[in-house]
């Protein structure tokens, strides 16, 4: 094989692996996009269930401390 025929077969090889390759990304549909969204509510909502609970607490032992001392 000659020179130019073996750089012709590597440039034709490599160009079929970019396409395959190229061809094998995944593309995110509708419902990964919308499964994606609802994961991030989720999260985002625990988060401010989580500060709530905490500030709920808080007051609870603010209140406790208001009853000892007026029982005083």
């Amino acid at each position: 094989m000659t020179k130019i025929g073996r750089s012709v077969l590597a440039a034709l090889i490599l160009g079929i692996l970019v396409v395959a390759v190229s061809g094998c990304e995944k593309k995110e549909g509708p419902m990964e996009r919308a499964g994606s969204e609802m994961d991030k509510a989720a999260e985002k909502t625990g988060q401010h269930m989580n500060k709530a609970v905490e500030k709920t607490g808080e007051k609870i032992e603010e209140a406790g401390d208001k009853v000892k001392d007026s029982v005083r």
